[in-house]
C-alpha cells in the first residue's frame, strides 16, 4: 500500500514542483497574454537607451535576494552587483554572508587559483616549466597572454607569476601541462586533480575543464567552491607572497626573451583608487559569458576572510568587494573558545598547527612547498551575541591521537571549530558506546531528528530536490530569448498534461 503511495506522492511532487514555478512562464502559453506581453516588453525595450537597459539590468541584480540576510538575528549585508557572492573565515570556513553561493556560475580567469593550489601541492617551484605548442595553440586574440612562445623555458615560480599577476592563459596551460608531465601523467591528469581537489575541500558544485578558466559551457563553479579553494590556497605562504608584487620580471635566457608585468587586481595595487589596505591576495577574471569575477583574501590582523564575487554587471567588482569585507570586519566579533568554560570531555585546546593531522599532512607534502594549517579554536559571532548563545557538538574523533574536532553553531549556523584533546575517560565512553552500538553517540548531532518519518519526510525530500533543480533551471530560462522561452513554455505544459494523465491512468488500473 505504501508503495502505491509513494508513487502517487513522487508523481504530484513533480506537479507542485513544476507548476509551482511555471507561473512566470505559462502565461507564455495563452496567445492573447503571450502577445501583450510581447508587446509590453517592446515598448519597454524602445523607451530605454542601451545604456537605461544596462543600468536597469544591474539594479535587479543588485535587488536579488541575499540569502543571509534573512537568517535569524543576522547582520544585514549590503546588495552586490554580482549575482553570486559569499565571505567565509579563512580558518573555520564559517559563511559571513551569501547570496546564491551553491549557483553554477562561470569562473573565468579565477580558474588560475585552482591551478595554484593544484601546482603547489605537486610541483616544486624550481621545476623547470617547458613550452610546448599545445600551450599556445589555442590562443585567440585578445586572450589574456605576456608573449611566451613554444620552447620557452622557465621555472615554474615564474610560470605561476605569470598566471597569478598578469592571468597569462599560456602560462597556467605550461603549469598545468609541465606538472602533471613531471608527476608522470599528462595535463588531463592535472585537470583531473583540480576536480578531484575541489571535491576534497568540500566543493560539490564545480566542474572544471581547463586550467585557464577560458570560456567552456561545461567550466563552471560556484561562490561557495571557489572560497573553500581560496582558504586552501592561503595556507600555502608563496601565493600570497607572488599575489604582493607590484610587478615581475621574468629575466632574458638563452631560451627565452625578457617579460615584464602587473598586477592585475586593483585592490592589491597601492597607486590605485581601488586599493584596499587589508587586500592581501586575490584574482581577476573576466569574460564575455562570465562577465566580471573576482576573489579576494583580506587580513585586519584579527579575521582572515576569503571572498569570491561572481557574474558581476557593470564596474562595480571592487566596490562590492571592498564593502563586503567591510560588512565582515565590523558586524562580526572574533571569540577565543580557549577562554570560555570547556565543553564535556574537552581536556584541552590545541591549535589546528599542532594536531597529529596536522603533522600528518606535513610528512606527506609532496613537493615540498611551505605549507601552513590555518588555525582555529575561536568563533566568529554577530556584535551582540553572546557565547552562551552557541551550540556545539563533537564532529570527529580519533581515538588513536585523542584529538577531535568542535564545532560550533549559532542559530543552526556554523560559526567556529576548535581542534581539541580528549580526556580519556570521555575517549573510553566514547569506545564503550560505540561497542555497545548506542544510537547517540557523542560524534553525531542528537539536537535535530535525523530520521525519516514515513512518507512525510521522503515527500519533503522529494520536494526539496525539484525546488533547488527549478531554481537552476529557471535562471539558464530566462537568460534564453524570448521566441524560445515560449516554445519552452509551451512545452512545459504539455508536460504537465502528460503528467496528470499518466496518474489518472494509474488510479483507475489501481480501482
Amino acid at each position: 500500500m505504501w508503495g502505491k503511495k509513494r508513487i502517487s506522492a513522487m508523481l504530484m511532487a513533480v506537479i507542485v514542483g513544476v507548476s509551482a514555478g511555471m507561473s512566470q512562464t505559462v502565461t507564455y502559453a495563452e496567445p492573447t497574454t503571450d502577445n501583450t506581453a510581447a508587446a509590453t516588453d517592446a515598448a519597454t525595450q524602445q523607451a530605454l537607451t542601451p545604456e537605461q537597459q544596462a543600468q536597469q539590468e544591474e539594479q535587479n541584480v543588485y535587488n536579488m535576494e541575499v540569502q543571509s540576510n534573512g537568517w535569524e538575528n543576522w547582520p544585514q549585508g549590503p546588495g552586490t552587483y554580482g549575482e553570486a557572492a559569499i565571505v567565509m573565515d579563512a580558518g573555520t570556513g564559517s559563511i559571513l554572508y551569501a547570496k546564491n553561493i551553491d549557483e553554477h556560475e562561470y569562473p573565468a580567469s579565477i580558474t588560475k587559483v585552482l591551478t595554484s593550489l593544484v601546482a603547489f601541492k605537486y610541483g616544486k617551484l624550481t621545476d623547470n616549466v617547458t613550452f610546448s605548442n599545445d600551450c599556445i595553440s589555442f590562443m585567440q586574440p585578445g586572450d589574456s597572454s605576456v608573449g611566451l612562445k613554444e620552447g620557452n623555458v622557465i621555472s615554474l615560480e615564474q610560470a605561476l607569476y605569470a598566471t597569478l599577476l598578469a592571468s597569462a592563459n599560456e602560462a597556467a596551460y605550461a603549469v598545468a601541462e609541465n606538472v602533471g608531465t613531471n608527476a608522470g601523467h599528462d595535463y588531463n591528469w592535472f585537470i583531473e586533480q583540480m576536480n578531484e581537489e575541489c571535491k576534497k575541500l568540500g566543493g560539490n558544485n564545480s566542474n572544471f575543464v581547463n586550467a585557464n578558466g577560458l570560456h567552456d559551457d561545461n567550466h563552471y563553479t560556484c561562490a561557495r567552491d571557489m572560497a573553500l579553494i581560496g582558504r586552501e590556497v592561503w595556507r600555502y605562504p608563496e601565493f600570497t607572497k607572488i599575489c604582493q608584487n607590484q610587478s615581475y620580471t621574468i629575466p632574458a635566457t638563452a631560451t627565452t626573451e625578457e617579460h615584464v608585468f602587473a598586477q592585475h587586481h586593483k585592490m592589491l595595487i597601492d597607486v590605485n583608487k581601488n586599493y584596499y589596505e587589508y587586500a592581501v591576495a586575490g584574482k581577476t577574471g573576466y569574460t564575455s559569458n562570465a562577465l566580471s569575477t573576482l576573489i579576494t583574501m583580506a587580513d585586519n590582523g584579527n579575521m582572515k576572510l576569503v571572498c569570491v564575487v561572481l557574474r558581476t554587471h557593470g564596474v562595480h567588482i571592487y566596490t562590492d568587494t571592498r564593502e563586503l569585507f567591510e560588512y565582515a570586519f565590523n558586524n562580526f566579533q572574533k571569540v577565543n573558545v580557549a577562554e570560555q568554560k570547556k565543553p564535556e570531555g574537552v581536556k584541552e585546546f590545541i591549535s589546528a598547527g599542532e594536531s597529529k593531522e596536522a603533522q600528518t599532512l606535513e610528512k606527506e607534502n609532496l613537493s615540498g612547498n611551505e605549507y601552513h594549517v590555518q588555525d582555529d579554536g575561536y568563533v566568529l559571532l554577530p556584535n551582540g551575541v553572546e557565547f552562551s548563545d552557541v551550540k556545539h557538538e563533537v564532529t570527529d574523533v580519533d581515538q588513536k591521537s585523542g584529538e577531535g574536532t568542535i564545532k560550533y553553531t549559532y542559530d543552526g549556523h556554523e560559526v567556529g571549530s576548535a581542534t581539541v584533546v580528549f580526556t580519556k575517560s570521555y575517549l573510553k565512553k566514547l569506545s564503550d558506546e560505540e561497542k555497545s552500538g548506542d544510537s547517540k553517540s557523542a560524534n553525531v548531532d542528537n539536537s535535530e531528528n535525523n530520521k525519516s518519518s514515513g512518507g512525510k519526510h521522503f515527500i519533503k525530500q522529494i520536494e526539496s530536490k525539484i525546488q533547488k533543480a527549478w531554481k537552476l533551471y529557471q535562471k539558464k530560462y530566462y537568460e534564453k530569448p524570448l521566441k524560445v522561452r515560449r516554445i519552452i513554455a509551451a512545452e512545459e505544459v504539455l508536460l504537465v498534461v502528460l503528467i496528470l494523465a499518466f496518474i489518472i491512468s494509474l488510479l483507475r488500473r489501481r480501482k
